[in-house]
């Protein structure tokens, strides 16, 4: 499927087409995606596949480094280190963007492709951008693969951004985009090769990891019970979340037991159904939000106390966590992210340097920041998420609520 994006565009049709998850783009398609970075995949030792000390260590001192830029653009917000100088690529007129997504397959990739549609028009606008050609994998690694071919061959493009669906199978496809010798942005999740122009993501899945698990550490008690729900295997920023949390874990004596949903509703309610027929359990954990309300409800369904749990900045989440008053946190892996790529290529046209390793802000919400983020997203639909940083942009809020 492909999809060209020109001139100003209609939020209603965009959200339209968002709404049919997968068919924002025309034919030949095939890509993937869910939200994440990349994270490295290399182990030593008795370190395992998805755990890298060294990696953990980093994004652990992460976050709480110091972002240049201002904080009220968390989007153009970075970490001081390797620049890249793009003076060869500064030139005038509007330029066109091919954009090879992984997916729309899930309302945090719906809601970060908003923002980014948003973002466009308003370079649009600004005759910085003339188009923007997507073409969606609907998560599979061979359609994306041939989607970027096709962008190479066909597409006529003057910089190209890459969302991966996985991190090896994408990074011969990279590859190819860099040798063609035009801007590469390569966002979310990350690939095995550093020739991108820019590699944009928040700090990562470690960090998630750390954040969530030493929450329900500090409000859980040594042998406390903890159902981990996860999405899937094999992603890397899914796993290095688990991989850190079942570290802490273990380090502060909490029995957690991990379970994979498909982020379907009905299993999540069966897994913790069943959990709580064989015993208490204190605390629930996440990899992502999307089926938190489900995991809320078995325990109401049990007629047991709540859990302490962490879920995600999804509006059903902080919702649901607002009516019962558990104690919770919700963990963040910035949606606004989807609107720096194109800010990035603004700068690359402009012939300005920008971070190699772009590394953007991921910052819990907590209880007491809460009502500030309901407030801000009233009007909201359950799968938006909070942290989306589009409210400058062009259709607020209409584009983000009539999806």
């Amino acid at each position: 499927m492909r999809r060209t994006i020109r001139g100003t565009l209609a939020s209603a049709a965009v959200l339209a087409v968002l709404a049919g998850c997968s068919t924002d783009v025309e034919e030949p398609a095939d890509s993937t995606a869910t939200e994440s970075t990349s994270e490295s995949e290399e182990a030593s030792g008795d370190e395992g596949e998805w755990f890298v000390q060294a990696d953990f260590d980093e994004q652990d001192a992460q976050r709480s480094a110091t972002f240049e830029g201002d904080e009220a653009e968390p989007w153009l917000q970075y970490i001081d280190g390797e620049m890249t100088d793009t003076s060869e690529f500064k030139s005038d007129g509007a330029k066109k963007v091919c954009f090879a997504n992984a997916s729309v397959s899930n309302p945090w990739r719906q809601t970060g492709f908003i923002t980014m549609t948003q973002q466009l028009e308003a370079l649009q606008d600004k005759g910085v951008i003339s188009d923007m050609e997507v073409r969606d994998a609907q998560d599979d690694d061979n359609t994306q693969l041939a989607d970027i071919d096709y962008f190479i061959s066909e597409g006529n493009c003057d910089a190209f951004i890459i969302s991966p669906n996985s991190t090896a199978a994408m990074t011969p496809g990279v590859e190819r985009a860099c040798e063609t010798g035009k801007p590469v942005v390569v966002f979310d999740r990350g690939v095995e090769t550093d020739c991108a122009t820019s590699f944009i993501h928040p700090i990562g899945g470690y960090a998630w990891g750390i954040d969530t698990a030493e929450f329900l550490s500090e409000n859980l008690e040594e042998g406390d019970k903890v159902v981990a729900l996860r999405i899937l295997p094999g992603v890397d920023v899914l796993e290095t979340r688990w991989a850190a949390a079942e570290k802490i874990f273990e380090e502060n004596g909490i029995e957690a037991e991990d379970f994979f949903t498909g982020a379907d509703p009905t299993e999540i309610k069966k897994i913790i159904t069943d959990a709580l027929n064989q015993g208490e359990v204190a605390g629930v954990w996440m990899d992502a939000g999307d089926g938190a309300v489900a995991a809320i409800e078995a325990f109401e369904d049990a007629g047991v106390d709540y859990p302490v749990m962490t879920g995600e900045d999804e509006m059903s989440f902080l919702r649901k966590w607002e009516d019962t008053g558990m104690t919770g946190l919700a963990p963040v892996y910035s949606n606004f992210q989807w609107r720096t790529p194109l800010l990035a290529l603004e700068k690359i046209f402009a012939g300005e340097e920008i971070p190699k390793e772009w590394v953007l802000p991921q910052t819990p919400i907590t209880e007491d920041e809460r009502a500030e983020y309901l407030e801000a997203n009233d009007g909201m639909p359950d799968g938006h998420y909070a942290k989306f940083g589009g409210e400058d942009l062009p259709g607020f809020p209409e584009a983000w609520q009539d999806r």
